[in-house]
């Protein structure tokens, strides 16, 4: 069996499923023979994170195998959970294919969804059906906790204005980043650690409630804005090194005017 698998130039889904077998079975590997869902959690996010990676920077061959990787989690988790009987990478493959057609009656039957915007309605009413939820609390805390925490909180917030709970106008949301920017403001002078780290959550959820009025998406932008800082951090630092200093030698002044000087001849 081994050697066939050397022997051949293309492979294939099911040549995958069969490494897996080896690799778990008596005489595989020392190391993917004691995995667990549990031990390969961070892995799999890992994996999903540069599957994103790859896409952000259109890097197509990256991708190509970004996404082998993350395949590879899809099958090994099934292998897992197939040994102890659980379900298999076929159920699964069953189960996607099921949803899809389910969740697709403009397309595989005979309801109508002629823009993007009436598929996405007929969508989450189909899975609010499936999921047999009783109330919009339910939807809420179906919104997945190992979610970035921005995204989670978008999603969250979505989902609330679905029922009417939700602000009037951007002017609302505004007067409300206000308010909490004051409450964290209190909070800082009490000084109880606890209280300040309540008080910053709140400013930071209603930030990303005036996102939701802008249809922006706070995880990108928040993103953005880091890799803005690190394109702007390591110039300042370029324009020291040809001046002959480190950043270690400057005083927060002098990088600062640095930081404007660099900020200016790049806009």
């Amino acid at each position: 069996m081994k050697k066939k698998l050397l022997e051949k130039e293309k492979y294939t889904f099911e040549d995958l499923r069969e490494i897996i077998d080896i690799l778990r079975g008596k005489d595989g590997c020392p190391w993917d023979m004691v995995q667990t869902h549990e031990s390969l959690r961070t892995a799999t996010l890992e994996e999903a994170y540069e599957v994103i990676d790859a896409i952000d920077n259109s890097d197509m061959e990256n991708l190509k195998e970004e996404l082998g990787d993350l395949l590879l989690h899809v099958v090994f988790h099934s292998k897992i959970a197939s040994e102890g009987k659980v379900f298999t990478v076929d159920e699964v493959i069953h189960g996607i294919v099921e949803k899809l057609i389910r969740r697709h009656p403009h397309v595989f039957c005979e309801a109508t969804a002629d823009s993007p915007q009436e598929v996405s309605i007929q969508w989450e009413d189909i899975k609010k059906k499936e999921k047999q939820y009783d109330n919009y609390s339910q939807k809420l805390e179906a919104v997945p906790k190992a979610m970035p925490a921005l995204l989670r909180s978008y999603k969250v917030q979505k989902k609330a204005a679905q029922a009417g709970f939700d602000f009037k106008s951007k002017e609302d949301a505004f007067k409300k980043v206000k308010e909490e920017l004051e409450e964290f403001e209190s909070a800082l002078k009490i000084g109880d650690k606890t209280y300040v780290e309540e008080e910053y959550g709140d400013l930071l959820f209603s930030m990303v409630n005036i996102s939701r009025f802008f249809e922006i998406n706070p995880e990108n932008s928040l993103t953005n804005a880091t890799e803005k800082f690190i394109n702007r951090f390591r110039g300042i630092e370029q324009m020291a090194q040809n001046k002959g200093f480190s950043l270690d030698d400057l005083s927060i002044d002098e990088m600062d005017l640095l930081w404007e000087q660099f900020k200016k001849s790049n806009k």
